[in-house]
């Protein structure tokens, strides 16, 4: 700073409240200290100033399965965020949802210095199996039932699904079948529980569910299962990897999609515009839930009153060439 300060011919405070942006430096001053700062190969040591000032402009992540879309999406969601807001992120996958093991992680990140810690779960961590998050430390969780402890971001998948079976059910289907995500999944529950929920609200018989584990195998397995079973006429996947399993089981028997079977995935991937016949999915907005989580943990960074609730965000139907009114007359309403 001192080399720099000679150089630029001004004192080390100036060239202090340059490399910290602070204002009222004159424009004219501040040009001569950059450029005294890009000729020495000058960068400030940010450890040194995080001391000072208590900030290390770094978030957290602490997250359990990093393989899910849903994960790795929200993940580079906030990563993107993060960077516009002058933060870097420190992430670290947890492999099982232990109290140990998230205890673990909240103490590692503390040895890494972040500023708060964002929880990206998966499963009914805080009550199935009673973690304790550390008092005192910044957080928001995303895709939990903790809203009423802390403050979480989701998805608003319940709605998302709704949309999906009404969406079925107004083309005439009689009923819709729904292959489920991992049953300790939080998320999975949601988008189940609103399947079977509207099809309650419409008098409809609810079938049995199957069950996958988010992977296109698990989808196709489901898949053979449903189109041996010809009232099958519409099916909900709880996403769109296990929809594209369908769609390739009901191709290899014969089931023609949408004439006989009618196929409702969830996500809307990149590539869900792109499969045979382009899918009909509920379009979950992952770069607006990682916005909302950072904006969340900079306000309690910033000393802004932060208490427990859930913050939703809103889904929407995107209907493609997957979906059709039923032509069978007998399985018509």
């Amino acid at each position: 700073m001192a080399d720099v300060a000679a150089l630029a011919g001004v004192s080390s405070q100036t060239v202090s409240r340059v490399a910290n942006g602070h204002p009222g430096v004159v424009e004219t001053t501040r040009e001569q200290v950059l450029a005294a700062m890009s000729e020495l190969g000058y960068r400030p040591n940010s450890a040194a100033r995080s001391l000072r000032y208590g900030r290390f402009n770094t978030i957290g992540v602490i997250l359990f399965g990093l393989s899910s879309t849903g994960n790795s999406r929200t993940v580079e969601a906030i990563a993107t965020r993060a960077a516009t807001e002058g933060y870097a992120i420190t992430l670290i996958p947890v492999g099982a949802p232990t109290q140990d093991n998230v205890m673990g992680a909240f103490t590692r990140m503390g040895e890494l210095a972040v500023d708060g810690v964002i929880l990206i779960i998966e499963v009914h961590l805080l009550d199935a199996t009673a973690v304790a998050l550390p008092p005192g430390v910044h957080v928001v969780v995303v895709d939990s039932d903790a809203g009423d402890r802390y403050p979480v971001v989701d998805t608003d998948q319940a709605d998302g699904a709704h949309q999906a079976v009404r969406h079925l059910i107004s083309l005439g289907h009689r009923t819709v079948h729904h292959v489920a995500g991992p049953a300790e999944s939080y998320s999975a529950e949601r988008r189940t529980g609103a399947w079977r929920r509207a099809l309650e609200e419409a008098g409809r018989t609810v079938p049995p569910l199957e069950r996958g584990d988010w992977s296109a195998d698990s989808g196709y397995r489901a898949g053979l299962r449903l189109a041996a079973d010809p009232a099958c006429t519409a099916i909900f996947t709880a996403n769109d990897q296990m929809a594209l399993g369908v769609l390739r089981a009901l191709h290899e028997t014969g089931r023609r999609v949408p004439a006989d079977v009618s196929v409702v995935g969830f996500d809307d991937l990149a590539d869900a515009a792109s499969y045979l016949p382009p899918l009909t999915t509920v379009h979950q907005d992952f770069a607006e839930v990682g916005r909302r989580c950072v904006e969340a943990l900079l306000r309690q960074i910033h000393d802004e009153p932060a208490g427990p609730g859930t913050d939703l965000v809103p889904t929407r139907l995107v209907i493609r060439d997957s979906t059709a009114a039923p032509e069978h007359p007998l399985w018509s309403t």
